[in-house]
């Protein structure tokens, strides 16, 4: 196996170098981008070395509790960020968001975790904190891209949904094509990604292992879990985000109140 080259504080420093040339160009350009990317560099860094400090702490404990604690803040984050991006208006959206994600988290990873990987202990960091990061944030988008079309496919068609109702459909007959758009939506990022990986890209799992010696063969199967984990997760996930958005457009009565 080859030796793991590991970057110093003047490699990044080095490293920023590229930023700092985007944000040359763009200056140069007048694109009006500098501030924007400015801004993006200082978050990367800052965000990421905080991360990297807080994971080799929990990495050290080996604790459940840790584990869980940081799964548990990516999750309120992730389902936060979700709602903000479907709507702050809508009521018990943040609850219906972030029980959706982690329904969908947990049947993923336990399925995982206890099928295909088998850890020695279910809460081994080396493999519960990187998958579960990556199955919250693709349910994250998938919920965002799922929740945000039907809301705003509803709103604009709350004519054509009225009519159904008024001639007899229910509820769920009047949204259903499109709570399917929705869910379609919300998958298309995943299945694109799997049409393509390993042809036109290479993703961040199998290039972070390569360039960590792991045997390519190896890298490439790692790969192949990781992308059945999330398409099951991002359907999941769509499904339970916009079957709760559907209850909460419709009251007791049957009638129609999103705005």
């Amino acid at each position: 196996m080859e030796t793991i080259i590991t970057l110093s504080l003047g490699d990044l420093l080095w490293a920023a170098g590229l930023m700092a040339i985007a944000i040359g160009l763009s200056a140069w350009q007048r694109l009006d981008l500098a501030g924007s990317l400015a801004m993006a560099t200082a978050r990367t860094t800052l965000q990421l070395l905080v991360v990297g400090y807080v994971l080799a702490i929990v990495f050290s404990l080996e604790s459940p509790w840790a584990v869980l604690g940081v799964t548990l803040v990516m999750l309120t984050i992730a389902a936060i960020v979700a709602r903000n991006r479907i709507s702050k208006r809508l009521p018990g959206l943040l609850p219906l968001v972030w029980g959706s994600i982690l329904v969908s988290t947990v049947l993923t990873l336990g399925y995982t975790t206890l099928l295909v990987i088998r850890p020695p202990s279910w809460y081994e960091p080396q493999y519960l904190v990187p998958l579960a990061g990556i199955v919250l944030g693709n349910a994250m988008n998938s919920s965002a891209i799922a929740g945000e079309r039907l809301l705003s496919t509803v709103k604009t068609s709350r004519l054509e949904i009225e009519t159904h109702l008024s001639l007899g459909a229910t509820p769920q007959q009047a949204i259903a094509a499109y709570r399917r758009d929705a869910i379609k939506a919300g998958l298309i990022p995943i299945i694109n990604a799997m049409m393509v990986v390993g042809m036109v890209t290479l993703p961040g799992i199998i290039t972070g292992q390569l360039l960590s010696g792991i045997n390519p063969l190896t890298a490439s199967l790692y790969q192949m879990l990781i992308m059945f984990m999330l398409a099951f997760a991002n359907l999941l996930t769509a499904l339970l985000v916009t079957w709760g958005i559907y209850h909460q457009c419709f009251n007791r009565a049957a009638q129609l109140i999103v705005e």
